[in-house]
């Protein structure tokens, strides 16, 4: 049986022989219908490279994040570090083959993260590295631009110095895919190193206990048809 459905939604083309009732089935409809349109696959950068558009795709949506601060590995305590911006945006890829991708490292600890970006013919899209994290004050959240929505870091939580006792350094900013690390606390340990892509390291909190790295970026690209 073949089936066809036209741009008005009318059925045409249906052969009813064989059918005792001469209707037609689901099962007929199923197997004969070609949807098309909608999410066709998706290409994940943990590191730099090349998209390259597959086969039928027309649009994107693309989602680039900036690696995370490192936490602040100062003398006595340090904030964490500020979380990655994040650029999202759709593109119309009919005449574009493919683009370039850079995914920005997270930073080591009193470092900043490093830009992620996605660059092809008439789009930029950077998502900026989130700040180191500070002896006072906070790590800042990186910024964003390019996208159709354009997602600022999140800032790192301040370093916490009121008494020896419960001294302790700030958790790390936040991004688009979630909370940074925490902070190293003064009878526990090293902060732990930041695992969510693009979010802050957690700062120092004395001597003994040393700040973490911040976590690197990503590059997301959505494909559809």
């Amino acid at each position: 049986m073949a089936i066809t459905i036209n741009g008005s939604g009318t059925i045409t083309g249906i052969s009813q022989g064989g059918l005792p009732d001469g209707c037609v089935t689901a099962d007929d409809i199923a197997s004969s219908v070609q949807l098309g349109g909608g999410l066709q696959s998706q290409q994940v950068f943990t590191s730099s490279g090349t998209w390259t558009k597959p086969s039928g795709i027309s649009k994107i949506k693309v989602i680039v994040t900036g690696g995370g601060g490192g936490g602040g590995n100062n003398t006595n305590s340090g904030s964490g570090g500020g979380g990655g911006g994040t650029a999202i945006k759709i593109i119309d890829v009919s005449s574009i083959s493919s683009a370039t991708v850079t995914v920005g490292n997270g930073g080591s600890a009193n470092s900043s993260g490093d830009n992620s970006s996605f660059v092809c013919t008439g789009h930029t899209l950077t998502g900026n590295g989130g700040g180191a994290g500070v002896n006072t004050g906070y790590g800042d959240g990186g910024s964003a631009t390019g996208g159709d929505i354009n997602i600022t870091g999140g800032d790192s939580v301040v370093n916490k110095d009121t008494a020896y006792a419960d001294q302790e350094g700030g958790n790390g900013g936040g991004s688009y895919w979630g909370t940074g690390a925490s902070g190293a606390t003064y009878l526990g340990a090293n902060a732990p190193d930041s695992v969510v892509y693009g979010t802050g390291g957690g700062g120092r909190a004395t001597n003994n206990y040393l700040a973490s790295s911040g976590m690197s970026g990503i590059v997301v690209v959505e494909e559809y048809a």
